[in-house]
């Protein structure tokens, strides 16, 4: 955001209930790559809230670091809507079209071993000329192929961290009429009461009821539940 002496980087959190209702959990003024400014912002979260059983974002190094040290039992989920942007940039534009169909095969995969021999393919097609650009989805197979444990009614929204990108559209919208907010105050200010008012057209979940098994500790393959929370408890036990 345009501000009268430095740009503001608003550090936001969006969460899903055990309802499965989506929330907005916090604002904050910080710097997009610092693990210290989204430790700070976690911490306070730590107070008062659970670690997730997943977290969702791009690939803003500061905020999965954060995660290690603050939530270490949180999974981590890489955004794929910006994923398939930053390889398809790496890529030129003679490839993309190809390219998108390829990446498409790994995101839309009904199954994550479908998933991984996709991954396989699209690094034999394009690794050897533009092994930067395969490098981006094999270095993070793991996090790009998490959402696999969950419900597969879950996993549309576990692929994307869309709530905040199409909220703050809203928001640049906003500070591109006004000429930008003129101080972090009131750029902060400004964030949170756009993101507060588009909370309520939040639509929950699919599958909302998942959410509490997922929550205590069931277990799901290909998108289905093989063990209930009860059962995992017994087997520990």
């Amino acid at each position: 955001m345009r501000l009268e002496q430095a740009r503001l980087c608003c550090l936001v959190i969006v969460g899903v209930r055990v309802d499965g209702t989506k929330e907005l959990v916090a604002v904050a003024d910080g710097e997009r790559e610092s693990t210290e400014s989204w430790a700070e912002l976690l911490r306070d979260l730590r107070r008062g809230m659970r670690a997730p059983a997943v977290a969702v974002g791009d690939g803003a190094l500061g905020l999965w670091a954060a995660l290690g040290d603050v939530f270490p039992a949180t999974r981590h989920q890489r955004d794929w809507v910006h994923k398939v942007a930053n390889v398809l940039n790496a890529l030129p534009k003679s490839v993309q079209a190809g390219a998108r169909k390829a990446l498409a095969e790994i995101g839309d995969a009904p199954d994550r071993d479908h998933a991984q021999r996709a991954i396989q393919a699209f690094a034999g097609d394009y690794g050897v000329k533009w092994p930067k650009a395969v490098a981006k989805i094999v270095d993070d197979a793991e996090e790009l192929l998490c959402f696999f444990d969950f419900p597969a009614e879950h996993w549309v929204h576990l692929k994307t961290s869309n709530p905040i990108e199409s909220t703050f559209a809203t928001v640049r919208l906003r500070t591109r009429v006004t000429k930008g907010p003129g101080s972090k105050a009131a750029g902060l200010a400004m964030a949170f009461k756009l993101l507060e008012a588009a909370q309520d057209r939040w639509r929950a979940v699919n599958g909302p009821h998942l959410v509490a098994l997922v929550r205590a500790g069931a277990r799901f393959d290909k998108g289905v539940m093989i063990e209930r929370p009860d059962e995992a408890q017994e087997v520990a036990a």
